[in-house]
């Protein structure tokens, strides 16, 4: 064996390990970001949450105008709804591309509502001189959805890359009529799913 084989091998033993690391990553990534949405979306109904979201809402032109007609507890509740429901369709992923794009989507308008709040709600700290200095509430607690949103933006690609890999294979298969691209789907959908 010569050195440049050892080498080669070294690289490619390296290689895969960064690929095992990746997939952890990936999987960290986005079933804590089900964990964390699906977290926060069941404490909406509570009512120290509703309570807690309320100065956030009210402040937001986007959506303080929906106390007009929901209570601030229905309201909680409303959006408790709709983030569960975008937490279990992105952790569909293993069975389904389609629904997790369409949850990480979901997510990804979610967080930059939040994330506009750090324009509508007084959150510069005066002691420290305003901005950029945020306070505890509601800006450093607002300022974490950055890092959401970077999650669902990554997991809404993935998701949707997959997903339509999968739509242009089926598509080929029907147009050939071929069974083995039938198996190749299968094959390509075991993959994502086994990633993910």
């Amino acid at each position: 064996m010569k050195l440049s084989d050892a080498s080669d091998s070294d690289s490619y033993a390296g290689i895969d390990a960064g690929l095992r690391v990746q997939g952890v990553g990936a999987l960290v990534l986005r079933y804590g970001l089900v964990l964390v949405i699906a977290w926060i979306g069941l404490m909406k109904f509570t009512e120290y949450e509703a309570k807690g979201i309320e100065p956030l809402v009210a402040h937001s032109p986007l959506m303080g105008w929906m106390y007009g007609f929901l209570t601030v507890p229905a309201f909680s509740d409303a959006l408790g709804v709709v983030e569960v429901a975008i937490a279990i369709l992105i952790g569909l992923r293993h069975w389904s591309a389609k629904a997790s794009a369409l949850g990480s989507g979901g997510a990804v308008l979610m967080f930059l509502t939040t994330l506009s709040f750090l324009l509508s709600t007084p959150g510069w700290e005066p002691s420290l001189g305003g901005f950029p200095s945020l306070s505890a509430l509601p800006g450093q607690f607002l300022l974490k959805d950055v890092v959401l949103l970077g999650a669902a933006i990554w997991s809404f690609g993935e998701a949707w890359t997959s997903s339509a890999r999968i739509h242009r294979k089926r598509n080929a298969c029907h147009e050939s009529g071929s069974g083995s691209q039938d198996r190749e789907i299968l094959t390509d959908r075991e993959e994502d799913a086994s990633i993910y």
